[in-house]
């Protein structure tokens, strides 16, 4: 393959931290983590120069809710703000994922240092998203409660399927990432696992200090944003299955090896990408392959991520 293709950007999966069913402990976390670094030191192993962008959805929401358990038990434990509950988990799971894969990069005989950068991303605080806050997070409540807490707190709460009531968050566009400078220099030399959970939100004050604010940056459109700063050769983003389908879960599911961006803009419209799933996948690869044509974009699984780099598997994005 020679030099071509080797800088890979990977959006890494929730399935690739925490398997379904599995308990909600450190300690199981930590055991899915080692096997998902298995697969990430091979990649590494063939020569391909890697930075990973992670999911922390299930994390931050617990947090979220332990947080807000403590501070009823107890008023002197006053909840953390969201924005520090996002920069927590980045640093846990970061260090679980910096810790295994310097472990399975060191069986295969590979030196190479593995680091995690706390990473805010800017997002505009006029964003419509803030009007229309669609991320649930935090505890279940009744009626009743989320109304008190909707006029104390000011917080956007709706009924989540028939459980009972829940917070909602913001979701905005991630629109440059602050510590890049940092991460580039280290990205010849080192793995880098940044902007975990899409990245802790900040906003530019006038003054230009910053701003952390409650909401959550899907981590695919984040890990586009850096894959197109440094203009990767690669954005991988892994998931849980194989390849794209359409019609996914019906008789007539199909699975897609090509598609080019009009067509995946197709798919969308005619509703083929759940939204909480594969929908924001598919809206980073359309950007990343609309701006750098001659690059690859790949959705596929973690555990066929060699093989869709050596195009034997997973949805590859073109142009045309």
């Amino acid at each position: 393959m020679g030099i071509k293709n080797r800088k890979v950007v990977i959006a890494l999966g929730g399935n690739a931290l925490q398997e379904p069913g599995s308990p909600s402990t450190a300690e199981a976390q930590l055991a899915v983590v080692r096997k998902t670094c298995s697969y990430l030191a091979e990649l590494n192993a063939e020569g391909y120069e890697m930075t990973i962008v992670h999911g922390n959805g299930p994390q931050v929401g617990r947090l979220a809710l332990s947080q807000s358990i403590a501070e009823t038990e107890n008023s002197d434990l006053p909840a953390m703000p969201f924005d520090v509950c996002n920069a927590m988990t980045q640093g846990y799971i970061g260090y679980q994922i910096q810790q295994c894969l310097r472990d399975a990069l060191r069986r295969r005989k590979r030196d190479v240092p593995v680091v995690t950068l706390i990473t805010q991303v800017v997002v505009d605080k006029n964003d419509t998203a803030f009007q229309n806050p669609t991320k649930p997070i935090g505890p279940f409540y009744t009626k009743e409660e989320a109304d008190i807490i909707s006029q104390e707190k000011g917080f956007s709460m709706k009924e989540d399927s028939g459980r009972g009531w829940r917070r909602l968050i913001a979701s905005p566009e991630p629109k440059k990432i602050i510590e890049l400078d940092s991460i580039k220099r280290l990205c010849d030399s080192t793995i880098v696992i940044l902007a975990g959970g899409g990245g802790i939100p900040v906003i530019e004050n006038s003054d230009g200090s910053l701003s952390g604010i409650a909401a959550v940056i899907d981590k695919d459109l984040s890990a586009d944003c850096f894959a197109e700063a440094i203009e990767a050769d690669v954005f991988l983003i892994l998931t849980g299955v194989d390849r794209v389908c359409i019609n996914f879960g019906k008789p007539n599911q199909r699975e897609l090896d090509y598609i080019t961006v009009d067509e995946a803009k197709e798919y969308m419209e005619q509703g083929h990408f759940p939204p909480g799933s594969m929908l924001p996948k598919i809206m980073a690869g359309i950007r990343f392959a609309t701006k750098f044509p001659g690059k690859r974009t790949i959705i596929t699984s973690l555990y066929k991520a060699l093989d869709a780099l050596e195009g034997k598997a997973g949805t590859e994005i073109t142009m045309k």
